[in-house]
């Protein structure tokens, strides 16, 4: 991981299509997870900003899809901040409890609770459903999770592993990090 140091730019020498790979790799899982994130809000998000359900999809389905989306994002956060961001902040500081990501974590967490209690009473039918109450609830957080999702992946690419991590260090990196 050595500089080059022959102007004085302390830029990094340019990766072969193998090193790239390799330190991108925890990127590119990342992103598989967030598109997924991204794909199922786009679906209950169209929904309530359009004030009707997918034609395809049934109020059961449609609940389902919701929780199941408040669910996998909580435990998709959970695995991150137990395992990946600890491992991860020991050289790199956007992963350390008090700076952004995991702040974003705090926002995003607190809109996915109420979002999560609306849909299970909706569920239960202890509440009817809504679609404009859940656009609400939604856009308390969307635009922070959307952010989040960005920024996660951006601090995960390549260019910016590079900094921290040797290529022989990220090859290593326990497989529950998705680079097995």
């Amino acid at each position: 991981m050595a500089q080059d140091s022959s102007k004085g730019s302390g830029l990094l020498p340019k990766l072969s299509s193998l090193e790239m790979k390799s330190y991108n790799k925890m990127a590119v899982h990342m992103d598989y997870f967030h598109e997924h994130f991204r794909n199922i809000w786009k679906t209950v998000y169209s929904a309530a900003a359009s004030g009707s359900r997918p034609p395809n999809m049934s109020l059961k389905q449609f609940l389902s899809t919701g929780l199941q989306f408040c669910r996998q994002l909580e435990m998709h956060h959970t695995i991150e901040e137990q395992y990946v961001f600890p491992y991860l902040a020991e050289r790199m500081p956007s992963f350390r409890q008090e700076l952004e990501l995991l702040t974003q974590h705090k926002q995003i967490h607190a809109g996915l609770e109420q979002l999560d209690s609306y849909l299970e009473d909706c569920s239960a039918g202890t509440r009817e459903l809504r679609l404009e109450e859940l656009k609400r609830l939604m856009d308390s957080f969307g635009e922070v999770l959307f952010a989040h999702l960005a920024d996660e992946v951006e601090q995960l690419g390549a260019e910016n592993m590079r900094k921290y991590w040797s290529i022989e260090e990220v090859q290593q990196m326990p497989e529950c990090f998705g680079l097995g």
